[in-house]
């Protein structure tokens, strides 16, 4: 807090300056690219500049400083106020970059993006995942303050502040995220509405007539309301009062509106998505005292203002790094593992109870496998947290006896154990409730907070109610890992609705994003290994049913899975006359035709496919050894659309796939009537081979 007094906070002259420097750097950015959204940065400058200048504590000239309160602009078609805010303040954003807004290459993007912009936490533009994502962000802070503070040491102590729009408030995800905010008591989570009641195409009347403070209050939220979005003393009071609840998150109704001074736009929709005119800035100008002329006017007095942020992040930066340094001597242990986390480091001994699965026919589910290795990983890697989407006995998820993330006054006897006694924020299992959606959006801001490798999990089938948010995760390049279970049409019983399909099609679409799907149990521990290693987002998807753990003296080591694809078994010698190429449960079903194939004098090596992208990026000498190209004939083998596999197989190979919605029965039994057995692998190898007597002599 950088005044202490309400009384100083009055519509000074300075105050004001500084808020229409806001304004009008964003109004002339959006005409000048002739594209953007001018309305709520004209509106929602006062609130905005009251935060960022009273409050927010950051180091501009650091925007990584670990301890810096967290700024998400969900409603981020507003993104001129976030460009302004950030070249004003001292970022390493030029005024250049403010007159390239929107243009070809430019660090000012028509909505932010996160590692793009410095100083931008989240990629924002669709509505609804700003706000979950800064949900997950004060998760992360609750968790590692739990985790690392001690008495006289406050190491983590800092804020999230999001401005969300009436969109934000309208999508579903922004409802499951402030319903899992409010029962975790997350009271260092502030959200201000900008309530302008007025959406891209009308305004908020024709759609949205609920009572959002009676909403939220029932969600367990602190709610105010500002009536007067300029007056800035009612703006820092609501502020300071949501600083001062601690156990409930805190929203700040602010009245505003769209197009501010628009002598003929304000408060329409016209002002939303659209530059004004030049004849309509000019008109706004004149009607706010502002010089019709320079364009991208920033007044010297007001820039000083602004930048007092940099000697100020500067000193809150020192002072955190010398607590820091005075706790390292007191804790170095968990100073040491902080280091870790904030780094991203895994420990040297990470992996090192990582199990190896005996053969087995009978085998284990993937799911069970995957739950056995987090369980060896979880104690070594404490930065690992997760949990599912109300299925951890489903996914085989939980980490056993490492708590359960709660709010402390919502503890039970039974969460006894964490370093200073109950749990809990100090626990690593997050229970996200019915709420796939919110789960996917708050763990990308978990990783988007930095200090942690979250995971998420639910069925397979259910991934379709995440997308957007793990569209978002491969967009933003965030290590967050999803977990998959019950892959494919064996789950049996259920149904089509809980049989994924085209789902593994869907996620290998999104770009950046590894889709990993093992084999047997071994393959299983890799896939693990690999996503934590990896940078970005992975899904790992993995079966329901049991599936045989294969002898790895008698077929290919299972590190083969790190290169995306490996020939699991080979023919002894020469070149194979067909290639049967298989991932996750039906790998199985490749090798056992093989051994059929042999017996009638076909050679056939079997390729396990776990992961496109890793194959992909291969050498093309390492492609060609599993895939040669003078073996034309291939048959891929997968319990799911057959979308996509074609670049594999050629135009001389086939697929056995899915291209229905599967159906209710034993799992067994369903597999068999799509075709999944050996006989029909065989009978289609055998036709794609023709007279084989001929083409193998």
């Amino acid at each position: 807090m950088k005044n202490s007094s309400p009384c100083a906070l009055t519509s000074s002259e300075l105050d004001q300056l500084c808020i229409n420097t806001i304004r009008f750097i964003s109004v002339d950015a959006v005409q000048k690219a002739n594209s953007g959204h001018p309305g709520m940065p004209m509106g929602a400058a006062p609130m905005t500049y009251i935060l960022w200048d009273r409050f927010l504590n950051h180091s501009p000239a650091n925007p990584a400083w670990f301890n810096r309160d967290r700024f998400v602009l969900s409603a981020g078609h507003a993104s001129m106020l976030l460009y302004s805010l950030l070249h004003l303040t001292g970022y390493d954003l030029p005024l250049d970059e403010i007159k390239r807004f929107r243009q070809w290459q430019s660090k000012t993007p028509g909505h932010p993006e996160r590692g793009h912009t410095p100083g931008v936490e989240i990629t924002a533009g669709p509505l609804g995942q700003g706000f979950a994502n800064g949900v997950g962000m004060a998760m992360a802070e609750a968790h590692l303050a739990a985790r690392f503070n001690r008495p006289g040491f406050r190491i983590i102590d800092h804020f999230t502040y999001v401005i969300a729009s009436d969109g934000d408030l309208m999508e579903g995800v922004a409802a499951e995220a402030a319903s899992l905010a409010g029962h975790l008591r997350l009271g260092k989570l502030i959200y201000f509405y900008d309530d302008n009641r007025i959406t891209l195409a009308a305004a908020t009347d024709l759609t949205f007539t609920e009572d959002r403070a009676e909403r939220f209050a029932a969600y367990g939220w602190h709610v105010q309301t500002v009536p007067d979005g300029n007056d800035l003393t009612a703006i820092y009071t609501a502020i300071d009062a949501a600083r001062s609840t601690a156990d409930k998150p805190s929203l700040i109704i602010v009245r505003t509106h769209i197009g501010f001074g628009s002598p003929h736009k304000q408060d329409s929709f016209e002002a939303h998505g659209s530059p004004l005119g030049e004849d309509e800035v000019r008109l706004t100008k004149e009607n706010l005292g502002w010089p019709t002329e320079p364009f991208f006017l920033i007044p010297e007095e007001a820039l000083r203002h602004f930048r007092e942020a940099l000697p100020r992040g500067k000193e809150a930066e020192q002072t955190w790094d010398s607590q820091l340094s005075t706790y390292a001597h007191e804790y170095p242990e968990l100073a040491q593992e902080l280091r870790y986390a904030i780094e991203g480091r895994l420990p040297a001994d990470w992996s090192a109870d990582i199990p190896s699965f005996p053969a087995d026919p009978k085998g284990m589910a993937s799911r069970v496998a995957a739950g056995k290795v987090m369980n060896a990983i979880a104690p070594r890697l404490p930065t690992l947290v997760g949990g599912s989407a109300d299925l951890d006995p489903s996914t085989h998820t939980a980490l056993k006896g490492l708590g359960d993330f709660q709010s402390p006054n919502l503890l039970s006897g039974d969460r006894q154990g964490a370093v200073g006694g109950e749990w809990g924020y100090a626990g690593r299992n997050f229970h996200f409730g019915i709420r796939e959606h919110a789960m996917a959006a708050a763990i990308n801001g978990m990783a988007a907070h930095g200090g942690l490798i979250p995971f998420g999990a639910t069925f397979f089938t259910f991934s379709d109610y995440l997308r957007p948010s793990l569209r978002l995760a491969a967009l933003m390049g965030l290590h967050v890992i999803h977990v998959f279970t019950h892959d494919s049409i064996a789950l049996g019983e259920d149904g089509p609705t809980h049989q994924p399909v085209e789902h593994l099609a869907a996620l290998r679409a999104i770009p950046k994003l590894l889709v990993i799907r093992p084999g047997d149990a071994n393959e299983t521990a890799v896939s693990w290994q690999v996503a934590l290693e990896h940078s970005g987002p992975v899904a790992l998807v993995f079966s329901r049913q049991n599936i045989p753990t294969l002898d790895r003296m008698r077929y290919a080591p299972a590190e083969g899975l790190r290169r995306g694809a490996y020939v699991v078994a080979d023919v002894s010698d020469g070149m194979p006359d067909i290639i049967l190429i298989a991932t996750g449960s039906e790998l199985h079903l490749a090798l056992a035709a093989q051994d059929e194939l042999a017996q009638r004098d076909v050679r056939a090596s079997v390729v396990s496919m776990p992961c496109w992208k890793l194959f992909d990026v291969q050498p093309q000498t390492y492609r060609d050894s599993v895939l040669p190209p003078q073996v034309t004939k291939r048959l891929a083998i997968e319990a799911g659309s057959p979308l996509g596999w074609h670049k594999y197989v050629g135009t001389a190979g086939d697929i056995l796939a899915v291209d229905d919605f599967g159906a209710s029965a034993p799992g067994e039994i369903v597999l068999r009537e799509y075709g999944f057995t050996v006989e029909n692998v065989c009978r289609k190898a055998l036709a794609l081979l023709g007279d084989h007597e001929e083409t193998s002599t």
